[in-house]
C-alpha cells in the first residue's frame, strides 16, 4: 500500500510539472519571424561587425525588424544586398565601405632599427622590449601581429614587413586596429585617398636618420590644402575629411612623401617633389 501511494504522489507530481510547463511554454513563448533565419542565409557569415551589429544574426533579425537596410552589410556582393531587399520588400540603402588604414610606410627599406630584438615574433611582445628597437619609436615593428588576427586574409606582410591591406578583402572587423601596440591602424571610408602615411610627432629634420619617409612637420601639406582641409596637430598634419578632400595638390610638395594619395591600383603615389629613397637597410646594436 506505502508504495502504491509513493508512486501515485510521483506520478502527480510528475504529471503537476508537466501541466505547468505546457502553460508556461504558451505564456512565456516568443515568437521569433521565421524570416530572420532566411535572412541570415542570405548574409555572408563573416560575423565581422562592420555592420554595427556583432554578428549576422543580430543583423538579420535588426533587417526583418526594419531596424536597418541591406546596404549597411559592406561585406555582402551587390548582388546579395539586392536579393535581400527583394526578399524582404525593402529599399536597398547603402553603406560606404570601411577599410584598415596604416599609418606608417617606414618598412625595412627605409627605416632603421637602432637595437636588434630577439624573443616571441609579436609587435606586443617587442614592445614591451623599449618599444621594440625601431629608431623611430612611432614606426611599425614589422612582427605581422595584424597578419595573424585577420581571420579574412585580407592583410599580407610585404618584402620590407610591412602590413599591406587587401581592400576587397577588409571587412572593417577592426582586430587588426586592436593588436597594434603602436596605434598605426584605423578604419576610414575608402573615399578617404589622401592619407597621412605617419605618426612620427618630432619636429624637424632628425626623424630622417631613422626613416627616409617620416614627417618632418614642414607644414608644406597644410599650406598647399584647402581651407580647413589640413591642420598641423603635434607635430603631425591632420586631415580633416568633412571638408573637401578629393584632391592630390596637398602631397605634391611633401619633401619625404609622407602624404600620400591612396589609388586602388598603383597603391600609395606621393608628389612630384618627394625625395627618391636610398635603401638603408637595418642596423644593429652596436653597429657604427
Amino acid at each position: 500500500m506505502t508504495i502504491l501511494i509513493a508512486v501515485a504522489a510521483l506520478g502527480g507530481l510528475t504529471f503537476l510539472l508537466a501541466v505547468m510547463l505546457v502553460v508556461a511554454n504558451k505564456k512565456l513563448y516568443v515568437f521569433e519571424d521565421p524570416r530572420i533565419d532566411q535572412v541570415e542565409d542570405m548574409l555572408p557569415h563573416a560575423n565581422c561587425g562592420a555592420c554595427g551589429y556583432p554578428g549576422c544574426r543580430p543583423f538579420a533579425e535588426a533587417l526583418v525588424t526594419g531596424k536597418a537596410l541591406p546596404g549597411k552589410c559592406t561585406v555582402s556582393s551587390d548582388e546579395g544586398r539586392a536579393a535581400i531587399a527583394e526578399f524582404l520588400g525593402v529599399a536597398l540603402g547603402s553603406e560606404e565601405k570601411l577599410v584598415a588604414r596604416l599609418a606608417c610606410a617606414g618598412g625595412t627599406n627605409v627605416a632603421l632599427n637602432r637595437a636588434q630584438y630577439k624573443g616571441i615574433s609579436s609587435c606586443q611582445a617587442a614592445a614591451l622590449v623599449s618599444g621594440g628597437g625601431k629608431g623611430c619609436f612611432w614606426g611599425c615593428l614589422g612582427h605581422g601581429d595584424c597578419d595573424v588576427v585577420c581571420d579574412f586574409d585580407a592583410i599580407t606582410m610585404n618584402e620590407h614587413s610591412l602590413p599591406i591591406v587587401d581592400i576587397d578583402k577588409c571587412t572593417a572587423c577592426g582586430d587588426c586596429v586592436e593588436v597594434c601596440p603602436k596605434d598605426l591602424f584605423s578604419l576610414q571610408p575608402v573615399s578617404n585617398r589622401l592619407w597621412v602615411a605617419c605618426k612620427n610627432l618630432e619636429n624637424g629634420d632628425d626623424i630622417l636618420e631613422d626613416c627616409q619617409v617620416g614627417c618632418t612637420a614642414c607644414g608644406k601639406c597644410a599650406m598647399d590644402a584647402g581651407p580647413d582641409l589640413i591642420t598641423m596637430i603635434s607635430n603631425l598634419p591632420v586631415v580633416n575629411y568633412s571638408a573637401m578632400h578629393n584632391t592630390r595638390e596637398p602631397i605634391q610638395r611633401c619633401p619625404t612623401g609622407a602624404i600620400v594619395w591612396l589609388d586602388d591600383e598603383k597603391g600609395a603615389i606621393k608628389g612630384s617633389q618627394a625625395k627618391k629613397i636610398v635603401r638603408k637597410g637595418i642596423r644593429r646594436e652596436g653597429s657604427s
